[in-house]
């Protein structure tokens, strides 16, 4: 578990009459066992803020502490694609990335292999698996090099509804047992609702507007009456911010 603190944080692209605000003074605490998602329009700044957040790229000014028991903390990162390596086998891409190649290191790439339904395709070539297969190995790698806070953009949303649905739920046990913090970009609000206890509200602009609490039990079905409240709360928040930006 991890904590984040951002103070200030402003993030521009370009000069002059070229120039984008991607974040606009962002302030925001947050840490401990915490998933949270972070939603709203495209351009809003939200893979910027996850990339600065995870040290891809820095901001034009603030800052930002991302600590665990007051050390700097160890991030990992989950692309919207997997990016494995396709001549390297599964479990050689969990190899990849680690710091050493022992036994024990494989035998934690193998649990996290297991607990993504992969543990027998440790043998496999990315190229003889599914999309979604594919998927998991990617999550699995990230988890394997067991990061204090997990970054996460968008990593369902080229697959199906049924696989998505499907990893949505592995990943949340996966967090539950690890009790890691995860920092999730998503444009899928219902994803968002299924998966959080908060979420954060971004307008274009880089502004975040609204950070929201969801206090409903796990696991959350999106077919539950009170899942799908919390999601209409979610996207009146957005026909709002519309309303005000026209």
């Amino acid at each position: 578990m991890a904590d984040i603190k951002i103070t200030n944080l402003h993030k521009e692209f370009g000069v002059g009459v070229d120039k984008v605000v991607a974040l606009e003074n962002v302030n925001l605490e947050l840490g401990g066992h915490v998933f949270v998602s972070i939603v709203g329009p495209s351009g809003c700044g939200k893979s910027t803020l996850l990339n600065i957040l995870s040290g891809i790229d820095t901001p034009t000014s603030g800052s930002m502490t991302i600590t665990q028991e007051g050390a700097k903390a160890a991030p990992g990162y989950v692309f919207q694609a997997a990016r494995l390596l396709p001549w390297r086998t599964v479990m050689d891409n969990l190899l990849f990335v680690q710091s050493d190649k022992s036994d024990e290191t494989r035998v934690r790439c193998q649990k996290y292999l297991d607990m993504v339904q992969l543990g027998d395709k440790g043998n496999k070539y990315p190229g003889e698996l599914s999309g979604g297969m594919q998927q998991r190995v990617g999550i699995a790698r990230a988890f394997s090099i067991e990061p204090d806070v997990m970054f996460m953009d968008e990593p369902f949303s080229h697959l199906d509804a049924i696989t998505a649905r499907s990893l949505r739920r592995e990943l949340h046990s996966m967090w539950a047992e690890t009790g890691k913090t995860i920092v999730f970009v998503t444009h899928d609000v219902g994803e968002a609702v299924e998966l959080s206890n908060r979420i954060l509200v971004f307008a274009k602009g880089g502004r975040l507007e609204d950070d929201i609490n969801v206090e409903l039990e796990f696991p959350r079905d999106p077919s539950d009456e009170a899942v799908a409240v919390a999601k209409a709360n979610v996207l009146r928040k957005f026909e709002e911010l519309d309303l005000v930006a026209s």
